[in-house]
């Protein structure tokens, strides 16, 4: 069977999938950090872009290996919101062999509901997905996306700035998360409908790894685990109450991740209790999946 590769240049994180539809070759994730004082600045920062494209190098060389016949690669939230795109996407595009499309939030929500959604029995219909990124939060049901600009980097930019962050910080950084999620009922009010809520990306996978006090990553066990809002909650109320050198030592925690994991958190915890949820399903399968969906069908 021919091989594809999905590959996702997100505001956090890198991200590379090889599969040829029956199984997954190779999945690999680079923290990156290329929506590095994007906010402030609105252009990249230059050791996020070198970061990025030793990244994408890096794929390159695996996916020449694997000799995928299709390759496709998206850039988000970050590269949506900067002047400098086109030099950064040049850049990509001579060092992976194919320009990265620049897509719209709404876009890459249909694409993280496709993939999270595939392979889950269509009896828990209607989904909502929820994508919280490093600059972004997709909530997406089957017929639309709302593409919420709060994130895991952009609210630890923009309101975080203490060691560990202060009360008020962090509930100014849930407020304005709230702000946004009445633009979600407002433009999708049946979103209050759905019967399954399935949480994709870095950080619902970090919450459900260290509220499983997983020493090393396990796909198997973070793959469809129910994340309880009590269990979210509390994973929580310790990132957020401990300095960031004590915070990497979290089993389950990558410490490239841990200087943020707190805005992600915020975002998390203000979805769960905005839609009054006891809890949700995450799953590992998500943007990347939904990009190779497009490449297999």
């Amino acid at each position: 069977m021919s091989v594809v590769a999905a590959v996702d240049i997100g505001t956090n994180s890198t991200r590379l999938l090889l599969t040829d539809g029956s199984q997954d070759l190779r999945r690999e994730a680079v923290i990156t950090r290329l929506g590095r004082g994007v906010d402030a600045t609105g252009r990249f920062d230059d050791g996020a872009v070198a970061a990025t494209l030793d990244a994408l190098r890096g794929f390159r060389a695996s996916i020449d290996e694997a000799g995928a016949t299709r390759v496709r690669c998206i850039a988000t939230s970050a590269a949506r919101d900067v002047a400098d795109r086109d030099a950064f996407l040049d850049a990509a595009e001579q060092v992976l062999g194919v320009r990265p499309e620049l897509v719209s939030g709404e876009e890459e929500g249909r694409l993280a509901f496709a993939g999270a959604t595939r392979d889950l029995d269509p009896a828990g219909a209607p989904f909502l997905v929820v994508d919280i990124g490093g600059g972004s939060t997709e909530l997406a049901l089957e017929h639309r996306v709302v593409s919420l600009d709060v994130g895991a980097v952009r609210l630890t930019e923009q309101w975080l700035h203490g060691d560990p962050p202060t009360a008020q910080e962090l509930s100014q950084a849930i407020s304005v998360t709230n702000v946004h999620l009445e633009d979600l009922v407002r433009l999708a009010p049946e979103v209050k409908e759905a019967r399954t809520v399935v949480l994709v990306a870095g950080t619902a996978l970090t919450v459900a790894a260290v509220e499983i006090g997983l020493q090393e990553w396990d796909r198997g066990a973070v793959h469809g685990f129910r994340l309880t809002r009590a269990a979210a909650e509390d994973v929580f109320r310790t990132l957020a109450t401990e300095s960031l050198e004590d915070r990497k030592h979290n089993p389950g925690l990558d410490p490239a991740r841990a200087d943020v994991i707190v805005g992600g958190c915020c975002v998390l915890v203000a979805v769960l209790r905005f839609l009054d949820l006891d809890g949700a399903v995450v799953s590992d399968s998500d943007l990347l999946d939904g990009i190779a969906a497009s490449l297999l069908d």
